[in-house]
């Protein structure tokens, strides 16, 4: 899967560009809830919720409700440190991309130092130990299930390294909005110990209730404490194997570390597909059972 962003000038197909600016132009809440609605009784009927893939747990209502309410939920180490561990192991000799800039790829030894943030292959990703099956694990898979009222869509599966380099921010550590749907979920996983000098995730407490803006932009630290408070930021903190689900229509940022580097597992569910994004999905040998509808963007099938 190839994460495309639309970018003026850039040539897509023509249904994508007008699903993907028909959702973006739709700002008022009431319109897009409707819409939401329209949507996810649709997937319900040819689907299913999606609830039955577990029974839930006292904490996953505890997730939603956080959610509901500020947009950010924290679900505790769903990763172990063994499992950290290996996951690093695997990834050691694997090629990263610059997002920021044309380069060869390169493996995490072979860095160069003006290198602000990285991401590994989907097909590295897919065959990383633990990745895939947290990303399917029943309790994930149910509380986007819930949280959408559908059956969900993997719209997004990745591995960032983000480091610590002097001067100005890449612009995905600038506080944004998303825009990947009607309806999504991200869950966030740290696999490096992360505080305030690694780069901590950084949400606007229920701004996932706010209207958007047509059009996507960023905005500063200095333009949102000004507008909002400092107390009302929600910094994500903890030690590798951390993990919590956001609400990215809301306000957020993935902050620059600033001592030392952070390395995060970020998994996208969403009612449809995005269609800022042209999926390129990787073939899949290992021994998981997936449900085919839910893994569809990200895994070919043999």
């Amino acid at each position: 899967m190839e994460y495309a962003q639309l970018t003026p000038g850039r040539r897509f197909a023509p249904l994508h560009s007008l699903l993907y600016y028909g959702q973006r132009l739709m700002t008022p809440l009431p319109l897009r809830r409707a819409m939401i609605c329209l949507l996810r009784g649709a997937l319900r009927l040819r689907h299913g919720s999606g609830v039955e893939l577990h029974t839930a747990m006292p904490q996953e209502d505890a997730a939603l409700q956080d959610l509901r309410r500020s947009g950010y939920a924290p679900l505790g180490n769903l990763l172990d440190e063994d499992q950290c561990v290996e996951i690093r192991a695997y990834l050691d000799d694997k090629l990263l991309t610059d997002r920021d800039r044309m380069r060869a790829r390169f493996t995490l030894a072979q860095r160069e130092g003006d290198v602000r943030v990285a991401d590994y292959q989907l097909r590295d990703v897919l065959a990383c130990p633990h990745i895939l099956a947290l990303a399917n694990s029943p309790a994930l898979l149910g509380l986007a299930a819930r949280h959408m009222g559908c059956k969900p869509t993997i719209s997004a599966l990745g591995l960032r390294w983000s480091f610590p380099v002097a001067g100005n921010d890449s612009p995905l550590q600038a506080f944004h909005r998303d825009s990947e749907d009607w309806r999504y979920l991200k869950v966030l996983v740290y696999l490096t110990d992360v505080d305030d000098g690694a780069g901590p995730h950084v949400y606007l407490y229920g701004s996932q209730h706010t209207r958007a803006p047509v059009r996507l932009r960023f905005y500063s630290d200095a333009e949102i404490v000004a507008a909002y408070g400092e107390e009302m930021l929600l910094k994500a903190t903890g030690t590798r194997g951390f993990c919590f689900a956001v609400d990215t229509a809301g306000i957020h940022k993935g902050a620059a570390p600033t001592l030392k580097p952070r390395l995060m597992l970020q998994i996208q569910y969403s009612l449809l597909p995005s269609y800022a994004y042209r999926y390129q999905p990787e073939r899949y040998e290992g021994s998981l059972s997936l449900d085919p509808y839910i893994n569809r963007l990200i895994v070919r099938r043999r």
